[in-house]
């Protein structure tokens, strides 16, 4: 007997064949919460070079991965999990911190509004800084954030080295800070593009978005260090 499949049937079908591999699940696993470069991937993941570039091959054509050119180190990509394609997979495991820091180069726009989403979304207290502080606030920055009913109020700028206190949790929101950041520190990395490149609203709140999208899977996972789950 001929069976006509709809579409959808397929397609889910193929996803699941494609995450159907420990070794692509993992990759997924690890992107979830953070971008991260392949030989990042690889080095932490223990796969070798020419099997990890298989497998996310393999994740890229499903629509699954998806990668971008680093705005700092121009020689390095990033992977990106596409949440989109993933329809019911929630945040892997649990992870604890007294707090979160958000950096990025002049915590001036993308750590402003990741530090001001997350304390809107969690009790884990949260702070922003950057490895290259400027003067003030993006105007940008502060009209999204207040456009979404999230005021910025009167935060300042501040210098990391200033800011990280031991045990920090650190999500470098630019792909400049988690190039700069020591890469002993407890830390993820979201690949966002810097909104001031462009200066327009529409870039800021395509940031805007983005980060809270990835706010939203973070922040249900993370439990402040000693608290009863």
């Amino acid at each position: 007997m001929n069976v006509e499949w709809s579409s959808s049937v397929v397609e889910r079908a193929r996803l699941h064949a494609v995450l159907g591999e420990p070794a692509r699940l993992a990759i997924v696993d690890r992107l979830l919460l953070g971008d991260a470069s392949p030989s990042e991937v690889g080095r932490e993941l223990g796969l070798p070079s020419n099997l990890l570039a298989h497998h996310v091959k393999l994740l890229e054509q499903a629509g699954v991965v998806e990668r971008s050119r680093s705005e700092g180190d121009q020689r390095r990509n990033y992977l990106r999990l596409r949440t989109d394609a993933l329809t019911g997979l929630g945040p892997a495991g649990q992870r604890t911190a007294p707090r979160v820091v958000f950096a990025c180069t002049y915590n001036s726009a993308r750590s402003q509004l990741a530090a001001a989403l997350w304390k809107k979304n969690s009790t884990v207290p949260a702070a922003s800084a950057g490895t290259m502080p400027a003067d003030g606030v993006h105007p940008l920055a502060v009209a999204t954030a207040e456009a979404h009913g999230l005021p910025l109020g009167r935060v300042h700028t501040a210098h990391v080295e200033d800011v990280l206190r031991p045990d920090d949790l650190v999500v470098a929101v630019c792909d400049n800070a988690h190039e700069q950041l020591d890469s002993h520190l407890d830390r993820l990395h979201w690949s966002v593009p810097d909104p001031a490149r462009a200066g327009t609203e529409d870039a800021f709140e395509h940031a805007f978005r983005d980060i809270a999208d990835r706010v939203d899977r973070l922040a249900p996972v993370v439990h402040q260090s000693g608290e009863d789950r």
